[in-house]
């Protein structure tokens, strides 16, 4: 499938890859959105044109053939611990929130930049981490609530999701910690929006 979105000039609809392929349009669906969640495909809508709902349109990402190293690192990485922590812990989410704080604060202490100011900016340089890593955060203006709507561990966290969500969290509160933010007030509610997660990060907002 993503062969065939690489060979069109631009976005496609699913109506006209299936009639391309000969597969069901819900069976194509799945696939593309797969790939979307990947971060290998990019979706929108087409133009409105009279009555109905635009379809989605979708093409091949530019950056499909050249992972971020980062992220590829980050997902190894965390894929690993993971499975270590779930062969060997007692308490696999309570440990993994641990190890996250620890690798959130270490992220947080190599970023470039002064101090955060205050606790906003705290949570915003918190976005940025997550935006590194491959989550492609989508917060509001003050990132009190932000939508991931990209997993870099989507596979890791099919077979191990409350280990991998602690890790995530423990991440953010970590970060926020080393910037000055406030970590006890954050949440993360998975697949709370469609196609993404929400992250709280001051829950009096919520």
């Amino acid at each position: 499938m993503l062969e065939l979105l690489q060979r069109h000039d631009g976005p496609v609809t699913v109506a006209e890859l299936a009639a391309q392929v000969g597969m069901h349009g819900n069976t194509i669906r799945d696939h593309l959105d797969a790939l979307v969640k990947r971060g290998l495909a990019t979706r929108e809508r087409a133009p409105v044109s009279g009555r109905g709902r635009p379809a989605w349109r979708y093409a091949a990402a530019d950056d499909h053939a050249e992972p971020d190293p980062r992220v590829r690192d980050y997902a190894g990485l965390s894929s690993a611990l993971a499975a270590h922590i779930a062969r060997t812990s007692d308490n696999p989410n309570a440990d993994a929130l641990v190890a996250g704080i620890e690798w959130g604060r270490t992220l947080a202490l190599a970023a470039p930049g002064p101090p955060a100011t205050s606790a906003a900016e705290a949570r915003l340089r918190v976005v940025g981490i997550l935006a590194e890593l491959g989550f492609d955060p989508a917060a509001d203006a003050r990132a009190t609530t932000v939508a991931l709507r990209r997993c870099p561990l989507l596979d890791t966290a099919r077979r191990y999701p409350e280990i991998v969500c602690s890790v995530h969290l423990g991440i953010v509160r970590g970060a926020l910690a080393a910037l000055g933010g406030e970590p006890d007030r954050t949440a993360l509610l998975p697949f709370a929006e469609p196609e993404a997660c929400r992250l709280h990060l001051r829950t009096d907002c919520t």
